[in-house]
């Protein structure tokens, strides 16, 4: 029973690592995006949409295995772009759907492990508040369940994926 336990979950995690995928678009379309996390925030009442308002995405360190990395409140694990040397986000388009933004409504808040003088935000085209953290813009991947990698060192895009440490750096 156990073999085949391992069988299917081998199974999963490579259906996971396909779905990432080796894209050779550009990150730098223009089509505005539609994001599961924006999706998921319109679900909230209005109370608890307020209070989110207020105090922004939380952002904290757990174990994975890649180490210590980040993840926001939610459990799903958070990335960032090699393409983006700096707080400009280059990822729209069907870049931004593959790899949703991590947005904030408020500043963002420190969570377990965090450094919170790394945490800052970058506006996007639309006016949107995006995280950063280490001066990196950050981001999920749209199929990556809670507490799960599954496209950590991919490259698509234009750039490689990589899972943050505490210290703001790519995992490489």
């Amino acid at each position: 029973m156990n073999r085949s336990l391992a069988v299917i979950a081998a199974g999963a995690l490579a259906l996971g690592l396909a779905a990432c995928g080796d894209d050779n678009s550009s990150a730098d379309e223009t089509a505005p995006a539609t994001t599961a996390a924006s999706t998921t925030e319109s679900r909230d009442t209005p109370a608890a949409e307020q209070t989110r308002r207020r105090r922004g995405k939380t952002v904290k360190i757990r174990d994975s295995q890649f180490g210590r990395v980040l993840f926001d409140a939610n459990n799903r694990a958070i990335y960032l772009f090699t393409r983006e040397p700096g707080r400009r986000s280059r990822c729209y388009g069907q870049c931004a759907v593959a790899w949703p933004p991590v947005f904030t409504r408020g500043k963002p808040r420190a969570g377990s492990g965090v450094d919170a003088d790394l945490l800052g935000t970058t506006r996007r085209r639309d006016g949107r508040r995006q995280v950063t953290y280490n001066g990196h813009p950050l981001y999920y991947y749209v199929d990556d369940p809670r507490g799960q990698i599954l496209c950590h060192n991919v490259v698509e895009f234009g750039g490689t994926w990589l899972v943050v440490n505490p210290k703001g750096n790519a995992v490489s």
